[in-house]
């Protein structure tokens, strides 16, 4: 099966002050490790950069486009540099550069086995609280059936194209699917498969990464 990847590198990092996917992360920047990470599985990636980064050359990728305002609009010009014949779709963030081949192979793997999508989890460990308007609280819910999803995440092509198509913004690929009637499985994820939201979360990633 043909494997394509799309690693989504086009956020302004507001929260983190700056372009987090360009800081530099030990010998190279955030977001080459993420390809680096994702470039053994897939037999293209697509990296989906701000406006102001575009026309760049970027190391170990074979196109080179434009996000749009959300995250949606930016895996959506992503997809449309994917080849039509491609099979299956790894999206990645650009800001989780800590991904483990093992996460890689159990998403695609998911997918080969039927999935439509698959997407890693780790269990929340937190009591969480739905809250209404002046943060009342609405009800507690059952984290024993909580899971807090991270990237890769892989998809059917037709699966996610077909979703994306009908033109919804989410912070998730996978709730796109989920809401056109794809079947999305959950796989382990890894808590060492940090987001960088942060500046103190590459100071965490620095030290994950060095030597034991």
């Amino acid at each position: 099966m043909t494997t394509w990847g799309i690693v989504v590198a086009a956020g302004s990092g507001t929260r983190f002050g700056g372009a987090k996917q360009y800081e530099q992360l030990g010998a190279q920047r955030v977001l080459d490790w993420a390809v680096q990470a994702l470039r053994p599985f897939c037999d293209g990636v697509v990296l989906v950069v701000t406006e102001g980064h575009a026309g760049r050359h970027e190391p170990g990728v074979d196109a080179v486009v434009t996000g749009g305002s959300t995250r949606s609009e930016s895996v959506r010009a992503g997809l449309a540099a994917v080849p039509a014949e491609a099979d299956i779709v790894v999206v990645h963030d650009a800001v989780r550069p800590l991904a483990s081949p093992d996460l890689f192979e159990a998403v695609v793997g998911a997918v080969v086995a039927g999935a439509d999508g698959a997407v890693p989890g780790v269990p929340v460990s937190d009591t969480v609280k739905r809250v209404g308007e002046g943060c009342f609280v609405i009800e507690t819910l059952d984290r024993s059936q909580l899971v807090a999803v991270q990237t890769p995440q892989a998809f059917r092509t037709r699966a996610l194209r077909g979703a994306h198509g009908m033109g919804a913004d989410t912070t998730d690929d996978a709730a796109l699917v989920e809401s056109a009637g794809g079947r999305v499985v959950v796989v382990p994820g890894d808590p060492a498969n940090i987001k960088l939201t942060a500046p103190h979360d590459l100071v965490v990633a620095e030290a994950l990464l060095a030597p034991q």
